[in-house]
This record gives structure tokens, sequence and C-alpha cells, in this order.
């Protein structure tokens, strides 16, 4: 019997060795049933492996046809910010679920050039992608940006997330020939900060020389608030704070904290008054040529990255908060009737913008019923 049971295990492993080598014929189904008649034979009750189907044997790469892709991607932010961390977890994710077959290249901290930039070398698809608040190429992404749309992370991610964003998102393709794979937060709410004094009402905005990215809705809060606006890239704009080419400018507290804008500012006010989508552009024709299978796993990734990077930022913006008051800066909170006063104030920009075509009077309505209805 003993010799019967060897002979078993025996055939057993040597044919267990030839699926898992790829060098021989014999189906999965055969090894299986080897295994399991060794097993029944030396009295283990251990049940058979499940059929697989078919599927490739052990150790066998189901993308080795498929090919080898690199992926190219810019964004602004320096290490250490949610976007800079999120885009570093995209390349990981992308490359282990392709068995390295697909290679992202990250150049994060503005390398690519600005993000205006960076947005035009993936038009021209010198580019694979890029990631940023840039909307110069699909400004009907700025009607997420109206001031004071929302009030908390339930609310941005119901836009974001909406059938409306993904509408806005679809008609880039057409108009740029980039998809945009992906749609979080670029940073969290939005502050103003200055070199002069405090803003603690409108008035207070009137005279100063805000910084601004060239952004639509940017330029047009700061205006209906009495201010006058100067362009400076971000990569730019330490200095430009530094040197007084503007006198304060706007940003999340963990852009504030990254890019150390509280070393050349003073006075702070946590208005909460707008945050950005940060759309994830990729070129086009280069997408649509990948396998079917190499899309699948990007867009995956994409999702997978834009809810990673919305709950860095929730997890650090109160740290970097802390970072700019210990810097000695003073930090402004608005009563909630003193927030009215702001809001009050930019009420003329949504008028604007749908008079410019950024969107419909009912696409705002469908926004705010969005917000509204956010939990």
């Amino acid at each position: 019997m003993k010799k019967k049971i060897a002979l078993i295990l025996t055939m057993a492993l040597a044919a267990s060795s030839l699926a898992a080598c790829g060098g021989g014929s014999q189906p999965a189904e055969t090894t299986a049933a080897a295994t399991t008649a060794a097993a029944e034979a030396a009295g283990d009750s251990t049940e058979a492996p499940a059929d697989n189907g078919g599927a490739a044997a052990e150790g066998e790469d189901p993308y080795a046809a498929l090919g080898d892709f690199t992926m190219m991607i810019g964004h602004a932010q320096p290490e250490g910010n949610p976007r800079f961390v999120s885009m570093e977890k995209f390349a990981a994710d992308v490359a282990e679920k392709t068995n390295g077959h697909v290679t992202v290249e990250v150049f994060g901290n503005g390398q690519l050039g600005t993000e205006k930039e960076m947005l035009e070398q993936v038009v021209a698809g010198t580019v694979q992608g890029m990631r940023g608040g840039q909307f110069d190429f699909s400004p009907r992404l700025l009607m997420f940006t109206v001031p004071f749309l929302t009030q908390n992370r339930a609310q941005v991610t119901a836009l974001l997330q909406s059938d409306l964003a993904k509408k806005v998102c679809a008609e880039a393709e057409g108009e740029t020939g980039t998809v945009i794979i992906n749609l979080c937060d670029a940073g969290g709410y939005r502050q103003f900060s200055n070199s002069k004094h405090p803003i603690t009402k409108p008035e207070d905005l009137q005279g100063l020389k805000m910084r601004t990215n060239g952004m639509n809705t940017i330029d047009k809060t700061f205006i209906a608030l009495g201010a006058t606006t100067t362009t400076i890239p971000y990569s730019d704009l330490y200095m430009g704070l530094k040197t007084g080419v503007a006198d304060g400018q706007e940003n999340p507290w963990v852009n504030v904290e990254g890019m150390k804008f509280y070393e050349v500012q003073k006075y702070f006010t946590e208005v909460n008054y707008q945050f950005h989508p940060d759309p994830f552009y990729v070129n086009a024709a280069w997408r649509n040529g990948l396998p079917a299978e190499y899309q699948e796993i990007i867009s995956q990734c994409a999702t997978e990255m834009g809810t990673y990077n919305d709950q860095l930022i929730d997890e650090n913006q109160e740290a970097a908060k802390q970072v700019v008051i210990d810097a000695g800066c003073e930090v402004y909170e608005p009563s909630a009737e003193e927030l009215k006063a702001f809001q009050d104030a930019v009420q003329v920009v949504y008028d604007q913008c749908i008079e410019e075509g950024i969107m419909t009077a009912d696409e705002l309505k469908e926004m705010q019923d969005i917000v509204a209805n956010a939990k």
C-alpha cells in the first residue's frame, strides 16, 4: 500500500512541475485530479483546488503579449503634498497591476513647466498626462469653482462624482484631445492671505494686489471684493510674494504649508471660499492606443488615487494650518455673519459665469441641488 501511495504522489508532483513551468501539454484538470487522487490515497480530507477554467498556469505573465508602455505625467506640487503622494501611489499601483509592463514616470514640483505648459504638452502628445487645476482648454470645469458653492467634503465629493461632472469631463476629449480619467480635489478649501493687514470683511481687500493663477473665477472673485489681481505661476509664487510683486494670494492650507508661503505672508483668513477640481488629463490618442486591459487598469488606479488624494487632504489640512500658526502668522476665522458679507459680495460672479457660458442657469441650479442633497 505504501508503494502505491508513493507512486501516486510522484506522478502528481511530476504533473504539477510540468504545468508550473509551462513546458508540458498536461491540462490543469489532470494536475488537479492527480493531486486529489494522491490526497485521497494518503487519507487526506483536503478538497482539491477549484477548477480555474483553463486559466494560465501559475507564474505565467498574462500581460506579456500586450507590450510595454511608458506614461510620463507632470504636476506642480512639491514632495509631501497630497497630489505628489497620491501620484506616487498611482505609479506604483499601475506597475504592480500590469506586472511592470506599464511604467509611470511622475515629474512633480513643476519640473515639466507651468500647469498650462504641461497641459499643452499633453494636448500635443509629448507628455502622456498631467494633473492640476488648469482649465484654459476646458473652461466649463470652472463652474465647480464659483465662490462659496460648497461647505464640506460630502458636498465636494457629490459634485465631483455627479453626472454633471461626468458630462463636463466628457466634453474635454472633443475640445482638447484629452481624456479626464479622474476628478478629485486639488487641495481642499482655499484661504486668503496677505502681507499688509488682517482681512476680516470684504472692504479689507480693497487696494490689495492679489495673486491669481489666471483662473477666471478667482479673478472675478477678487475684483468683486475690490482687489486688483496679478497672474503669477505657482512655481514662482513664493518669490513673487517675497519681492512684493503681489501683496497676497489664495491657496489651501496644504499648499501654503508645502510651499512655505507662511514665510512671506503674515495675515491669513480662513474663508473656505472655493475648492478646485483636480482633473487628471491624459492624451486621448495615447490612451485609446493602449490594450483594453491597460486602459481599464489605469482608470481603476486613477479612481483609487483620487480617493486617496482626498483622504490625505482631509487628514493633513488641520496640521498644515497649525504649521502656519506656529510660524507666527495671524489666522482669522470669520463668524457666520462675517462670512455672509463675503458671500453676498461675490454673488455677481454667478451671473457673470452664466453670461460667459461657463455654466447655464439650469446647471447652477443642478449643482445647488446636488450640494443640498449631499450626505
